[in-house]
């Protein structure tokens, strides 16, 4: 059966009955239907975080349709519940960008989804729409100051740096002019779209503490500069109030249920290899205060959302997990060590013993922060004992235990192994959490700890606009924010080509785009776009709906 055909055999649970295994209050819910709901922020308590343990779970460098990560998080998560720990996974939401293009949805898979995976793949309570909204009501005040006499900033249409969103994958929209048509169209100039999870405003949602915060953080929104030279902020332009009020509903988490019924928290969706990749601070402490484990999920390999949920998310919000879970495949080993993309399925240990030096890498990446590893063999049908028995004998050379997880087939009854390593590794090490990089540090020194550590580049080179703005970035008194790299998913170096583990290759910075509220800044490497495009046969093709209003295609 499909996931979707997986899904439609389970009898929902009513929201409450999630509600009541964390003891929350049927009052404390703000229903949207009978199977979602937001949670109030009150829920939070800062004592109860300290005592609850907080589980990672990221991957080794994917293959272009990903490893598995959010279906073994599920997985896991199912599997502490069924061996005796109250336990809560937290996950981003999906965008339709994926939904529609290459990757699918982001509920998971088989028999560890969340549920209702329709709803929760489209729109779901419609945080993302808010975002966008909030994004763009940011824009048309930009172009209605520009056009305005009375109430003008003098604002420079050549320096202004905020673009408009939209969650979908669109290439033609990442370079456009706006205002043509005459004087009382506005004024022409040069702008673009990015895709929604690619927003500051999602930044900024991901890492607020409350509407306060929240609210500050959009104020602090760099827009660009007057004629003069000025720096402009969303607070100028008067923005933050009616942005942070659109995002009112939005700030709240969303609780949903795994499919075996265990709670499960959805809130946020920025992608790993052009944001953060992580979901809300208000949604994991949420779950902290309300399960003694949360099992959360960073976007793609250790070098992109792990690495961004270290020193970005756990620096901001005074986060400290307790162990990861590193997500391999057989198959995604058999790509790194050169085997064809179309015959991954195909036995083949000679690739698989070859492509174990990208999990290698990705395993000396948890050190970095000191925390303790297993590794998760999502097992698929065509694996053979052979080439799982590779990737155990290496992962206990290096000291790491490695646990296959039939998650997807199996649903926490493929997970039981994989939980009692893990609750092992998180309750047995004595190791403590580190950061990579301290933020006081000089932003290129922040960048090459990054480049040189996690992904073992040999330097970093920077273009001439990239120089241009590291001087415009202290000038703007940011050179104490946090570093958000974006790089491609597919390789550990800023080149999609080089598979495995490369090593002697230069990291290039061609761009840093500035985000001021979210308090990062984005050096952006390679060929990497902030508004994808679709492949030549997009997911879209496949999904339908009948008469009844049954959806099919998705997964």
């Amino acid at each position: 059966m499909t996931d979707l055909d997986i899904a439609r055999t389970i009898t929902l649970k009513p929201i409450q009955q999630i509600a009541d295994q964390l003891n929350i209050s049927h009052d404390d819910l703000n229903l949207y239907g009978k199977y979602k709901a937001k949670l109030p922020l009150g829920l939070i308590n800062e004592e109860k975080i300290k005592q609850s343990k907080l589980i990672l779970v990221t991957a080794i460098s994917p293959t272009p349709a990903g490893e598995g990560k959010t279906t073994v998080s599920i997985g896991l998560s199912q599997g502490l519940n069924r061996t005796g720990r109250k336990t809560c996974v937290v996950l981003r939401e999906p965008s339709l960008g994926p939904v529609f293009g290459i990757k699918g949805g982001a509920t998971g898979g088989g028999y560890s989804q969340v549920l209702p995976m329709e709803d929760i793949n489209l729109h779901f309570t419609g945080d993302l729409a808010a975002v966008e909204k909030a994004h763009n009501l940011l824009s048309a005040l930009i172009d209605n100051n520009l056009q305005s006499k009375k109430v003008s900033l003098g604002l420079d249409p050549r320096q202004i740096f905020w673009k408009r969103v939209m969650d979908m994958n669109d290439r033609s929209l990442r370079k456009i002019i706006v205002g043509l048509g005459g004087t009382g169209n506005g004024m022409p100039r040069e702008t673009g779209f990015d895709i929604a999870v690619a927003s500051e405003v999602m930044a900024i949602l991901c890492l607020s503490n409350d509407i306060e915060d929240l609210k500050r953080r959009l104020g602090n929104i760099f827009v660009g500069y007057t004629m003069d030279r000025q720096p402009i902020y969303a607070r100028d332009l008067k923005a933050h109030g009616a942005m942070a009020a659109l995002l009112k509903d939005a700030i709240q988490p969303n609780l949903v249920q795994t499919l075996e019924g265990y709670p499960a928290i959805i809130h946020g969706g920025p992608f790993a290899n052009i944001a953060q990749g992580t979901n809300t601070v208000i949604a994991t402490k949420t779950g902290l205060s309300l399960a003694d484990w949360v099992v959360t999920e960073a976007g793609f390999g250790s070098d992109l959302g792990a690495e961004k949920f270290m020193d970005i998310k756990c620096q901001s919000a005074g986060l400290a997990p307790k162990a990861m879970c590193i997500v391999a495949t057989i198959r995604a080993l058999k790509y790194h060590g050169g085997g064809d993309l179309k015959q991954l399925t195909v036995p083949n240990p000679e690739a698989v013993e070859k492509g174990l030096v990208n999990l290698e890498k990705h395993l000396e990446n948890t050190r970095l922060y000191g925390l303790p590893a297993v590794v998760a063999i999502n097992k698929f049908t065509t694996d053979t004992d052979e080439e799982i028995a590779l990737v155990k004998n290496r992962c206990e050379k290096m000291g790491f235990k490695a646990v296959v997880a039939e998650v997807w087939a199996k649903g926490g009854e493929g997970a039981i192994d994989l939980a009692n390593a893990v609750a092992e590794a998180a309750e047995g090490s004595s190791s403590k959490f580190t950061p990579l990089y301290d933020w006081a540090w000089p932003i290129e020194k922040k960048i090459e700890t990054i480049a040189t550590k996690v992904y073992g580049a040999a330097n970093v080179e920077y273009s001439a606009d990239a120089k241009i703005h590291l001087k415009r970035i202290t000038k703007l008194g940011l050179d104490g924010a946090a570093v958000c790299i974006a790089k491609t998913q597919k390789s550990l170096s800023d080149n999609p080509a080089l598979i495995g583990r490369p090593s002697g290759f230069t990291i290039t910075v061609r761009e840093i785009e500035i985000a001021a509220g979210a308090n990062f800044v984005v050096p952006i490497t390679g060929e990497m776009m902030r508004m994808p495009g679709l492949p030549d046969h997009p997911s879209a093709e496949n999904i339908d709906i009948d008469a009844e209003g049954n959806i099919s295609g998705l997964f």
